[in-house]
């Protein structure tokens, strides 16, 4: 598929290069329109997953009584089978940044179970029918109630690998944890879908009207919910009247009541990359050039990172779109396959490298 990895030569890098050329997922079926981005990027958002899964909902309280929500995917078939297992890896999947939980997040969902994954969800706070029990929302890069969610999954499930894939802006969120709790962070392996990772720039450059508003409408739909509980907080009339995502980024985290703050300093907190030189597990970034959500690749891929970091791997296709990276037949999108592919080429590298140096097995 005329795809590009970028990465620091290393053995790790080795290993994936080998995995990845094997796969079917790069050379899959052909996209009959590869150059409308915009169209692939609505064929894979709007389509339904098939089978539509069945999915169990857990309820998280955090220290300051705010609730985020995990959405277990049990399978299409009403049993729980899916939700178990011992050596099984549990799959995190990270949603955009505006909650919306698409129909490709799912089928992804839907496929890693298949291979024996445990698949669930991290819904953020108010976002996609979870309760808002404080007047705060989570900002764009702040990773403290995923830290939450990643620490009672550990705890759930002791035994067993945890891996994380966001999609779209939501890896936003992603990249931050990963910065910040370095190698603290009880991952194994992470992947990002179309990653957006200048957050700044990526607000103030605004996007195409054929994605900006309806998330803007979704954002706002869930908002209105709890424009009662946000009065005390933000400017509720402004906030519900924005008109781009940027101010509506604006009024909900920088024009507060209590604390406000500068454009300038929020992003300072929460820049996705601001401490990319600390993570420390492997990180594949797919991404396409002709992306119309992310930009234009001269500006919004930091290139050098991949060339840098032993940790971070961009695999770089011509077309696809945004999260779209669509294919005739089952599966639809060759993304997934080769994210999958990705992380059983992660656990094979590090069990192996555990064997050569002689390490045990974690304890229970």
């Amino acid at each position: 598929g005329h795809c590009r990895l970028l990465c620091k030569p290393s053995a790790l890098a080795q290993h994936l290069v080998r995995s990845l050329g094997r796969s079917a997922a790069l050379r899959g079926g052909r996209w009959p329109w590869p150059r409308w981005p915009q169209l692939q990027m609505l064929w894979q958002l709007l389509q339904p997953p098939e089978p539509e899964p069945v999915v169990a909902r857990e309820l998280l309280q955090l220290p300051d009584a705010g609730l985020v929500a995990l959405d277990w995917l049990v399978g299409p078939w009403g049993a729980a089978g899916g939700v178990g297992g011992i050596s099984s890896a549990v799959l995190l999947l990270i949603p955009n940044a505006a909650g919306k939980v698409t129909g490709g997040l799912l089928q992804l969902g839907l496929r890693a179970l298949e291979r024996g994954f445990i698949p669930v969800i991290f819904n953020r706070r108010g976002h996609n029918g979870c309760p808002l029990t404080t007047p705060r929302l989570q900002p764009f890069g702040d990773p403290g109630d995923l830290r939450e969610a990643v620490t009672y999954l550990r705890c759930r499930h002791p035994s067993a690998s945890l891996l994380a894939v966001s999609e779209g802006s939501g890896s936003g969120l992603l990249l931050a944890y990963l910065g910040e709790s370095g190698s603290s962070s009880r991952l194994a392996a992470a992947a990002c879908l179309s990653p957006i990772f200048r957050g700044r720039d990526w607000f103030e450059a605004g996007m195409p009207w054929l994605y900006e508003w309806p998330l803007l409408l979704h954002l706002k739909q869930g908002l209105s919910r709890y424009a009662g509980a946000l009065a005390e907080a933000v400017d509720t009339d402004r906030l519900l009247g924005s008109r781009s995502l940027r101010e509506l980024e604006e009024t909900l985290f920088c024009r507060t009541r209590s604390r406000p703050t500068s454009w300038e300093s929020y992003w300072e907190r929460n820049e996705p990359l601001r401490d990319a030189d600390e993570v420390a597990v492997p990180v594949l970034c797919l991404c396409s050039a002709d992306d119309p959500v992310r930009g234009p690749p001269a500006r919004s891929l930091p290139r050098e990172l991949f060339r840098s970091s032993p940790y971070f791997f961009l695999l770089l296709t011509p077309h696809g779109g945004h999260c779209g990276f669509p294919r005739q037949g089952p599966g639809r999108c060759w993304a997934h396959e080769a994210v999958l592919e990705y992380f059983r080429a992660m656990t094979e590298f590090l069990r192996t490298e555990e064997r050569r140096k002689g390490l045990l097995p974690r304890p229970r």
